[in-house]
């Protein structure tokens, strides 16, 4: 059995790790032993890889094992913007080539929205943008053939997300061609999860308002905890990852009548 090096850095998550995530999400509590046997490690190997994802919040430590995250707390907005980038950017970039030029769209709060403001940013002419993102805001500031259109509310601070009462209010006010969103989690019957109350609310309305709804997700949302329920796979024209959900997703997505674009 041969002992593998952990990677510190968290652009270059190993794939164990990655592997590791799904594992857990998909069986909720598994012992040391069992991921040592699975990937054909040492226990010493699995207990380090432990620390660093729970150091990462994305797992969480239990005695000789374990469990999901936090169901409560999400991961620091600085460690989501390194978690799986490179495959938000080519799930970005897959969803760009369904918005046509001259479109207009929802972009809300996420590490994933801002990844598809980037992408529309290069390949796109035209748009009307209408987001409650800061960050998205500031992507495009300088794409002339771009309206961007900020939403009011209260500023969270750290991840530049604008939520409450004026949010909705706002987003109210419009009637677009795409709704582009993230989520937190996707819990095997199809809910749609996320950790602020707030962000849902205005998330909900961006559902109510856009003809078409895109999510975009990366495949650790799959069978992970959030606390607050969004909404289902239901309202979602299609849902754009980076690689194809455990089997037990095929029921809620054949229900949903949901397409699943895997990039």
């Amino acid at each position: 059995m041969v002992d593998e090096t952990v990677h510190n850095d968290e652009n270059l998550m190993p794939a164990r790790h990655k592997r590791m995530i799904e594992t857990v999400s998909s069986q909720g509590v598994v012992s040391v032993e069992a991921l040592a046997r699975q990937f054909s490690v040492t226990p010493q190997t699995i207990r380090r890889d432990i620390k660093a994802l729970g150091d990462m919040g994305l797992l969480q430590k239990l005695h000789g094992g374990v469990c999901s995250a936090s169901s409560v707390k999400n991961i620091a907005y600085q460690t989501r913007k390194t978690l799986y980038s490179e495959e938000k950017i080519r799930i970005a970039d897959k969803l760009s080539e369904f918005i046509p030029d001259n479109a207009s769209l929802f972009l809300n709060i996420g590490t994933s929205t801002e990844e598809v403001a980037r992408s529309l940013k290069k390949t796109k002419s035209g748009l009307r943008i209408i987001t409650n993102n800061l960050n998205v805001a500031s992507i495009l500031r300088d794409k002339e053939d771009f309206e961007v259109i900020v939403a009011g509310g209260v500023l969270r601070g750290k991840d530049m997300g604008l939520t409450g009462e004026a949010t909705i209010g706002f987003i109210r006010q419009f009637k677009v061609d795409f709704g582009i969103i993230g989520v937190s989690g996707i819990d095997v019957d199809g809910t749609l999860l996320d950790f602020d109350y707030n962000e849902v609310w205005v998330t909900r309305e961006i559902i109510r308002n856009s003809r078409k709804v895109f999510l975009v997700t990366d495949n650790s949302k799959f069978g992970r905890n959030a606390m607050v329920r969004l909404g289902s796979l239901s309202e979602i024209d299609i849902v754009f990852t980076d690689s194809e959900p455990h089997d037990m997703y095929q029921s809620a997505f054949s229900a949903a009548d949901t397409k699943l674009v895997v990039v």
